[in-house]
C-alpha cells in the first residue's frame, strides 16, 4: 500500500506548513516481504543555499528510524521527547521508518536499551555496504532487510499489531483498559512494550493521542477543545492544554492558528 503523502498525514512533524516551505518529503512503500517490519521509506531534500538554516522539530513515532545522509548512517531509537533537526545548505536524507516493534528482530535484544539513543548502522548491520544516492540506497536497504527477515513469525509481530490497533483507535486512552481488552495483565503488557517497542504503553498511547490533537488542531474547523480532551482521555481541557503545551511548545489553540496561517503566527 502506498504511504499517505505528508500533506495528508503530518503526524510527528511539528508545524508542517512552515517546514514544508523549506524541505520536501517523499514517501515510498517497502517491498511486500519487508513490509512485515517497515512502514515506509522517506526521502527529505532541501536547498537552503542563500537562506537561513532551519530547525525542524519532530515528535517521532514510537518506532526506530534508520537515517542515511551524505556520509552518515544512524539508527535512531524510539524517542521520548521532541527532537530538533537542523537543515542548512543543500542536502538530502533517506529514512527507513520501521513499524512499531518492527526493529526488534533485527536488533536482537530488548528495544528499551536503545530508547533515545543513536547508533552507527554498522552496530546492527555489520559488514553491509550501502550506496551513496537515495534511489540505489533505498533498493539496497530493502534487499538487505529482506535477506535478514526472520523465517517464522516473531513474537514482536504480535506487539506490532497491538500498537497499530492503538494508533488507529482514538478511544484507547488507558493502559489498564488496553490490557483488559487484549486479555493480558498490565505488567506483562509493560514488559512486552519494553522488550519489543522500547517505550512504555502509557507513553505510546499518549503519543498517538497527541498526534490526534495536533492533526485536528491544524486541519479544518477549530475543534471543541473540551470535547476533544474528553475523547482523547484527558481529564479536562486544561489537562489537554498543559500536556500539549509541554510537548509541542505552544497551546493547542495557538498551534491551530499557526497552522492555518502557514506557520507564521507568533509564538
Amino acid at each position: 500500500m502506498r504511504p499517505e503523502p505528508v500533506e495528508r498525514d503530518a503526524r510527528g512533524i511539528i508545524d508542517p506548513e512552515a517546514g514544508l516551505t523549506r524541505f520536501r518529503i517523499d514517501r515510498y512503500a517497502p517491498s511486500a516481504s519487508v513490509a512485515r517490519f517497515v512502514d515506509r521509506y522517506w526521502v527529505a531534500a532541501w536547498n537552503l543555499t542563500g537562506r537561513e538554516p532551519y530547525t525542524q522539530r519532530v515528535l517521532a513515532h514510537p518506532v526506530v528510524n534508520v537515517v542515511f545522509t551524505a556520509g552518515t548512517a544512524t539508527v535512531h531509537g524510539p524517542a521520548t521527547e521532541v527532537t530538533p533537526r537542523r537543515l542548512e545548505g543543500e542536502g538530502w536524507a533517506l529514512g527507513v521508518m520501521f513499524r512499531p516493534a518492527g526493529f526488534r528482530p533485527f536488533l536482537g535484544r530488548p528495544m528499551v536499551g536503545i530508547a533515545d539513543a543513536a547508533l552507527p548502522v554498522a552496530e546492527v548491520f555489520d559488514g553491509e555496504e550501502f550506496p551513496g544516492e537515495p534511489g540505489p540506497l533505498m533498493a539496497a536497504v530493502d534487499r538487505i532487510l529482506s535477506e535478514r527477515l526472520p523465517g517464522g513469525r516473531h513474537p514482536a509481530e504480535g506487539t506490532r499489531d497491538l500498537v497499530e490497533r492503538v494508533a488507529a483507535d482514538p478511544t484507547v486512552v488507558g493502559v489498564a483498559a488496553l490490557a483488559e481488552r487484549e486479555g493480558v495483565g498490565v505488567r506483562l503488557l509493560q514488559r512486552r512494550f519494553a522488550d519489543h517497542v522500547g517505550l512504555g504503553p502509557k507513553t505510546v498511547i499518549r503519543r498517538y493521542r497527541l498526534y490526534e490533537a495536533a492533526e485536528r488542531a491544524r486541519r479544518g474547523a477549530v475543534p471543541d477543545w473540551g470535547r476533544l480532551a474528553a475523547e482523547l482521555g484527558f481529564s479536562d481541557q486544561s489537562h489537554l492544554t498543559r500536556e500539549f503545551t509541554s510537548v509541542i511548545g505552544v497551546p493547542p489553540a495557538r498551534y491551530a492558528a499557526r497552522g492555518r496561517s502557514g506557520g507564521r503566527a507568533a509564538g
